[in-house]
């Protein structure tokens, strides 16, 4: 394996290192040892790159100048799209993605979703005439008006990078306002490459800075109790997420949230291709690293034990088929970092000391190399009341819970403090019937694509609040300003 170049901090227009020189370790997770440097940002360097963003928005046309701007923004998207192989080659190397997700949701999901956000920016109204009204004895031409929120902290995480960074930054600037990106520090390329490929594609200075940090939270303090930080879009854990509310009230800062999930995976019994459905269930995609992954299989206790027959089937079938960095089919590579490994092997055990049955893995897998390997995994016999039925694992760990009929399926999907994704088999009416009860923000049925460039995305509960992707999107990036003239 390859070694990455390193991430330097981009800010004002310039691609530079840390105002100190420090770097840290960009680790391979495939392995467990560096694969590059990353730029480890001060105080001073986060300071520097708020004070650019606000003076970038406040002095420039950037948030005003519609047309102008989005050719720029296309031409950055352009210059992505050309990028791809590089793109997945940080993938593979710093997000630990195998290649079969490389190429979907990792880089060609957030590609396609750059393009649907240039498609989505043509449907925002700036101005509306909401027509003239007479209102205390005389008549009053009403207008309302889209306006840039202004600065923007985007917070990203670390399974998904790119295609959650494209979320953020491309809709922010197609809707006039100035970015500081902060990528996480295990994923900190991804991020810097963005800054890279912006002045490539001639993105004017001091619109969209990037700061990387070893530390996980200094630069997020920063941004989130700032004031001259008018919005920040955070994607990550509901913990982290509830902080950075607390701290936003201050200044009363705009926040967007998409947060943690325990998605239901909802098969009904009269489920076309029944057998395969179930079976698909497996938690292995990108090893389980997704928010919106659903992770809990529902299925109806006339067909349980049949569905438990299948799924030990299916995860015979894939033990050999995981775990290959050279594969182009594979799907699941490590989990991101010790620090996750030890996690979700904690919460293996967790529910093995439930009573829940260990059907399919469990176990670190050393053997298929130093990096962060974890079985693919599966338990029955589980109750919705147990904590890897209700906490967030985020990792290959599939649950399985019986239900009475359609309503109890229901009752258990939404026993959450989480609303995020989730999926419904069945015939065509009836799975939608059920879809429709279920609280989350993205639901497919059938397979159906819930969760694509040009549809909103965010949950419900303690998912999180607002919508990424989209024309919804772009607009939790805008203000809204109500004229009236008086005109008689």
């Amino acid at each position: 394996m390859s070694n990455l170049s390193d991430a330097l901090l981009y800010i004002n227009g310039e691609m530079r290192p840390a105002s100190d020189n420090k770097y840290f370790d960009n680790t391979n997770p495939w392995t467990g040892e560096s694969c590059g440097k990353a730029a480890d940002a001060t105080a001073a360097d986060v300071e520097e790159a708020i004070a650019c963003a606000r003076k970038t928005f406040d002095e420039t046309d950037w948030a005003t100048s519609h047309d102008e701007r989005y050719a720029k923004v296309c031409k950055f998207v352009e210059v992505m799209l050309a990028n791809r192989e590089k793109l997945v080659e940080i993938s593979r190397l710093e997000a630990g993605a195998a290649i079969g997700a490389a190429a979907r949701a990792q880089i060609d999901g957030a590609l396609n979703g750059a393009k649907d956000l240039l498609v989505c920016y043509k449907e925002v109204k700036w101005e509306l005439d909401r027509g003239v009204k007479n209102e205390m004895g005389f008549d009053t031409k009403r207008i309302v008006q889209h306006e840039a929120m202004g600065v923007v902290g985007a917070i990203t995480p670390w399974n998904v990078p790119l295609y959650v960074n494209v979320g953020k930054v491309v809709a922010a600037l197609l809707a006039g306002c100035t970015v500081i990106l902060k990528p996480a520090p295990d994923t900190p390329l991804m991020g810097s490459i963005m800054g890279e490929l912006a002045i490539e594609a001639g993105l004017p200075a001091g619109v969209f800075n990037v700061i990387t940090s070893s530390d996980p939270a200094m630069a997020g303090e920063m941004l989130t109790t700032d004031p001259r930080v008018d919005l920040i879009s955070f994607t990550g854990s509901t913990a982290v997420g509830k902080l950075i509310m607390k701290n936003g009230a201050e200044s009363l800062k705009r926040v967007f949230l998409e947060l943690g999930g325990k998605s239901a995976y909802i098969v009904l019994d009269d489920a076309p291709e029944f057998a395969r459905v179930v079976m698909s269930s497996m938690v292995v995609f990108h090893a389980g690293q997704g928010c919106a992954y659903p992770t809990r299989l529902l299925v109806p206790k006339s067909r349980y034990e049949e569905s438990v027959k299948m799924l030990e089937m299916a995860y015979a079938g894939f033990a050999d088929k995981w775990g290959n960095f050279e594969e182009p089919t594979c799907i699941m590579g490590p989990v991101i970092s010790k620090k996750q490994m030890d996690r979700v092997l904690s919460y293996i055990e967790t529910g093995k000391q439930e009573g829940a049955r260990l059907l399919a893995g469990g176990n670190a897998r050393p053997d298929k190399g130093t990096g962060y390997f974890i079985e693919p995994t599966c338990f029955v016999d589980v109750s919705n009341d147990m904590r890897i039925a209700q906490e967030e694992i985020f990792g290959p760990v599939l649950v399985v819970i019986p239900y009475e009929d359609d309503a109890d399926a229901v009752r258990i999907a939404n026993d959450s403090i989480y609303g995020l994704g989730g999926a419904v088999f069945g015939s065509t009416e009836r799975a939608l019937a059920v879809a429709k009860q279920v609280r989350a923000g993205a639901l497919s049925v059938n397979g159906g694509m819930s969760i694509t460039g040009d549809l909103p995305f965010g949950g419900y509960k303690q998912s999180g609040m607002g919508r990424e992707w989209g024309v919804e999107g772009i607009e939790e990036f805008l203000e809204v300003k109500a004229i009236g003239i008086r005109v008689s």
